[in-house]
């Protein structure tokens, strides 16, 4: 079979190899992968490693869509013939994530444990979901990263619900499944981005469009009459967390997801505390919320 590999940091490392088809153990499924989504993580950890112990020759890659085709010893989660999905972080099975204050525990597929670009692939049963049945592989291989960390900021953690405003300041993977699962719970959806992806934006659910360029904050103020939004999908980071929290009411929430302006986060301590508003670190989600997510009616 084929499988991608990388056999040290470096995308001028990737190369398709030709590797023996792998044998399912205890408790493992073979996998025969029909599609796989790319996240800009992935492209990160080629290229940097983002300092993970990675084991060369080293397979990239988290979000499969695939079918189960072997059954190892034990295994009897899934039948022979069953469609699935990967789980982006196969040990957070349901609660909290797992890790200390001193050692967040950062255990994905495609970063501490080898990846699914492969043709097939053998890893324990517990580590897959059914797939929806009325999405195309192509479209379900999308829901482990973007779809599952869109769906585990604004449902799991911040409660979206009808008559909420939610700001998306972003156009890309989990800002559109953003959009859609916010507009699926009842809620009012402003985007923020560049003009090209208006018309993408409105076309997923977006309300309201505003052009990233111009003075966007005072924009969502006159959008919400100065009361704020109540959940910000903040998938930018940096400096950008700070203006979140400016444009978010009294008891709302800012789910921080995303890197794109560096990873040293900043905010202006005061509006955070007088609107007493929870922020909310997101990292994917677990085994259960993906359950959750690929058998809502916003999915089936």
């Amino acid at each position: 079979m084929k499988r991608w590999e990388i056999d040290a940091i470096g995308r001028q490392r990737l190369r398709l190899n030709d590797v023996e088809v792998p044998r399912p153990g205890p408790k493992e499924v073979l996998i025969k992968v029909n599609a796989v989504a790319l996240n800009y993580r992935d492209k990160m950890v080629v290229e940097t490693g983002r300092g993970l112990p990675l084991k060369f020759p080293f397979t990239p890659g988290s979000d499969l869509a695939g079918e189960v085709v072997a059954l190892g010893e034990g295994a009897a989660r899934f039948r022979l013939g069953s469609n699935v999905i990967s789980t982006a972080t196969p040990d957070w099975i349901d609660g909290l994530r797992a890790g200390t204050a001193r050692t967040p525990a950062y255990q994905t597929l495609g970063g501490f444990y080898p990846g699914v670009l492969a043709e097939y692939v053998s890893m324990l049963e517990d580590w897959f979901v059914s797939a929806p049945e009325t999405l195309t592989t192509r479209q379900a291989c999308t829901l482990p990263v973007a779809g599952l960390t869109a769906w585990f900021a604004l449902v799991e953690r911040a409660g979206v619900r009808a008559g909420d405003t939610v700001l998306i300041p972003s156009t890309g993977g989990v800002a559109l499944f953003g959009m859609q699962i916010a507009k699926a719970n009842g809620a009012r959806v402003i985007v923020c981005g560049q003009p090209e992806y208006e018309c993408r934006a409105k076309a997923q659910g977006a309300d309201h469009f505003i052009d990233a360029d111009t003075d966007w904050m005072e924009t969502v103020y006159q959008l919400t009459s100065d009361r704020g939004v109540d959940v910000a999908l903040e998938v930018i980071g940096g400096k950008h967390l700070g203006q979140s929290i400016q444009v978010t009411t009294v008891g709302g929430h800012v789910c921080q997801i995303g890197a794109l302006d560096g990873w040293d986060i900043s905010a202006p301590a005061m509006p955070l505390m007088l609107k007493d508003i929870t922020v909310h670190g997101i990292g994917t989600g677990s085994r259960t919320a993906l359950e959750g997510f690929a058998t809502a009616p916003c999915v089936l």
